[in-house]
């Protein structure tokens, strides 16, 4: 079973692929709980579905800094694409194995 950086570190790699989401399904629960800045979901399904329709084409990070619990992981990272950078937190809950909660927190003005 993967601990919850090597899940942190993955959801990271799958989603800035650019492509593939259905290996999210490999490490989020089905009812996953994401909150950010321009949306919220509850389900797993329903945010694969989002990023599908608006994948993260030329995009990069590089983590800044990771802080680990027994079940959560935050890595603050250097979020980039061509037209704009920011720095990006990102709170990840395990459970059973599984991503079960994500927080995402930027200033949303940069992407405005």
């Amino acid at each position: 079973m993967l601990t919850p950086i090597d899940l942190a570190y993955r959801f990271l790699d799958i989603f800035f692929s650019g492509r593939d989401f259905d290996r999210l399904f490999d490490i989020l629960a089905d009812d996953l709980k994401f909150s950010g800045p321009f949306c919220e979901f509850t389900s797993a399904q329903e945010y694969v579905a989002s990023i599908e329709v608006q994948p993260p084409i030329e995009c990069t990070y590089q983590v800044l800094y990771v802080f680990e619990g027994a079940s959560v992981v935050n890595l603050i990272y250097e979020f980039s694409k061509p037209e704009t950078q920011a720095k990006i937190s990102q709170l990840f809950e395990v459970k059973d194995g599984k991503i079960v909660t994500i927080l995402l927190i930027f200033d949303s003005a940069q992407f405005a």
